[in-house]
């Protein structure tokens, strides 16, 4: 069974989207072993200049690089990333899935992601040009996956 671990930056406070979160990793439990790790993110300072905002994309992109599984492949979500159909997005899967039996997903912080961390990754990927709250890009991480194992199967799913 394929494992799948989501590293993101943040607690996640909103009740409802853990609500969602705890569905969909329920619905995803049939299709893949499912690791969610929340990392605690840094305090960002109201008068932000670009050394400060560095150093603070430095320590937490440090502290997600010590949680990647050695031969995991690594997918960020990044603004500069490739955008898939659900359809492309579910081949990549199964694609990904006959080389490594482990996937990492990486959500940043709200500062995003150092180069140092993107230039390990396999893959950046976008899911919009538009910035969402990071703790909803959670939730819309999870449903595309859910999404892409259904596909993968020939199960349906609304389209």
């Amino acid at each position: 069974m394929l494992s799948v671990q989501i590293i993101c930056v943040g607690k996640l406070k909103e009740v409802y989207l853990k609500s969602a979160i705890d569905e969909y990793s329920k619905r995803l439990s049939r299709y893949c072993k499912l690791d969610f790790l929340e990392l605690p993110d840094e305090k960002i300072p109201e008068k932000l200049n670009s050394n400060l905002c560095n150093e603070i994309k430095d320590k937490e992109c440090s502290n997600i690089l010590r949680h990647i599984k050695k031969d995991s492949f690594v997918i960020a979500l990044d603004l500069k990333g490739k955008q898939f159909t659900s359809e492309d997005f579910s081949s990549e899967i199964e694609k990904i899935s006959m080389t490594s039996s482990h996937i990492t997903f990486i959500i940043g912080g709200s500062l995003g992601l150092t180069n140092e961390l993107l230039n390990k990754c396999h893959l950046k990927l976008c899911f919009s040009k538009m910035t969402f709250p990071h703790q909803l890009i959670r939730v819309f991480l999870l449903e595309q996956i859910f999404r892409a194992f259904k596909i993968s199967n020939g199960e349906t799913y609304h389209r």
